[in-house]
């Protein structure tokens, strides 16, 4: 499976961006969906996943509230609408995805067999 990600950019503090990640071909109901980010001199972290074919999504206690995460299966594509956004969303914002990822891993970056390739999101303040 390969991922590609559009929809990073730049943006005021309190603005919103969507990102957009499609994958190349359709994933079976065992697939976990999620979006990791890094920031400058950072590691990678756990934003937001979508758990298999149940829909049910979880967050980052830092986004909560203000990131969505969601999935079109007819369209292979997982999005992850940014609300509020703060100058510490500043990073390169990667899509994960893979079909063997347990709810204790789910946060883990080892977890995840396909990534795509990132697209930067700048928030300025």
């Amino acid at each position: 499976v390969q991922l590609q990600a559009s929809g990073g950019g730049l943006v005021q503090a309190g603005g919103s961006l969507r990102l957009s990640c499609t994958a190349s071909e359709r994933t079976r109901s065992s697939y976990t969906s999620s979006w990791f980010r890094q920031g400058p001199g950072k590691e990678r972290e756990f934003v937001a996943a979508v758990w298999r074919n149940s829909g049910t999504t979880y967050y980052a206690d830092s986004v909560k509230g203000r990131f969505t995460i969601s999935r079109d299966n007819a369209k292979n594509t997982v999005y992850l609408q940014m609300n509020s956004l703060k100058p510490e969303d500043t990073a390169f914002y990667y899509c994960a995805g893979g079909h063997t990822v347990i709810m204790s891993t789910l946060r883990d970056v080892a977890a995840y067999a396909y990534w795509g390739q990132g697209t930067q999101v700048t928030v300025s303040s």
